[in-house]
């Protein structure tokens, strides 16, 4: 009897133990989840190159407790009214000017709080293969929206083609051209649109995330193009945007830091071949 009841004793001790080793087991796996939540951070940005670049940063910042989500856009408007309405928590896509410019006209209230990188724009050929071959009254298509049209104008002032009023600066349009001696002609495209209608053009002024989505390259591909030291550089430096009031969000402020950090700047320079540039 005795020998029984020490057997039963010895059972019992098994069981509890075993019994523990589960429940130590599931406290792990729910420590274990709680560790993998990670903290959302929802970005608007255009395919190339700002949604790459966002992409390769990650693994940086799920170490830092963040879930990079990415939402792509392929237009200019939508990521910004997106970004006031709260449904994004920034975005990445647009230059400094065009975002002032947009507050300005659309009664939004976005700030900037990383300047990353500028894209040069190129001037590249279509149906007329070079500067030399340009025909009088041959036709050029430049974006539509305002600064990237005063941006493309002044390009083709510094190609020599036109001549603008200096008192237009980067407010300038067709209207401000005060020489044109070759009488070009200039097709007024969405910016999306440009890279797909060379065919249809004697050349294209196309900004620099579109001409990568077209396979063309600013320092190969272009008949001219904005150097580092051109005013463009600064003017028109691609910024991270949040609405006003978010700036000392931490995870946004954790984003910025990733954006302008040496795995983001070498990720730039292997990848984009001098077709982006960093400015930090």
């Amino acid at each position: 009897m005795k020998k029984l009841f020490s057997l039963l004793m010895v059972l019992s001790l098994v069981l509890l133990a075993a019994a523990g080793c589960g429940d130590d087991k599931a406290t792990g796996n729910n420590a274990g989840n709680q560790q993998a939540e990670l903290t959302p951070i929802v970005v608007g940005a255009s395919p190339t190159p700002h949604e790459e670049i966002l992409n390769a940063l990650k693994d940086t910042l799920a170490e830092q407790g963040y879930d990079l989500q990415v939402q792509e856009y392929t237009d200019y408007i939508i990521p910004n009214t997106a970004l006031e309405n709260g449904e994004i928590d920034a975005n990445y896509f647009q230059h400094i000017t065009y975002m002032n410019d947009f507050n300005e006209e659309n009664g939004t209230h976005l700030v900037a709080i990383a300047d990353v990188h500028y894209e040069p724009m190129g001037l590249y050929p279509g149906k007329t293969a070079s500067l030399e071959e340009l025909a009088d009254g041959a036709t050029i298509g430049i974006p539509a929206d305002p600064t990237n049209e005063a941006r493309a104008l002044l390009l083709l002032e510094a190609a020599g083609l036109i001549t603008l009023n200096p008192e237009a600066g980067i407010k300038a349009t067709p209207y401000d051209i005060t020489d044109n001696p070759k009488n070009l002609q200039f097709s007024e495209l969405e910016a999306a649109q440009l890279p797909r209608s060379l065919s249809d053009l004697d050349m294209a002024v196309i900004n620099g995330n579109y001409a990568l989505q077209a396979n063309l390259s600013a320092a190969t591909d272009a008949l001219a193009a904005e150097d580092d030291q051109s005013l463009a550089a600064t003017l028109y430096v691609n910024v991270l945007a949040v609405k006003e009031g978010t700036e000392d969000d931490p995870k946004l402020k954790a984003l910025a830091e990733a954006l302008c950090s040496e795995t983001a700047k070498t990720f730039i320079e292997e990848t984009y071949n001098g077709n982006v540039q960093t400015v930090f």
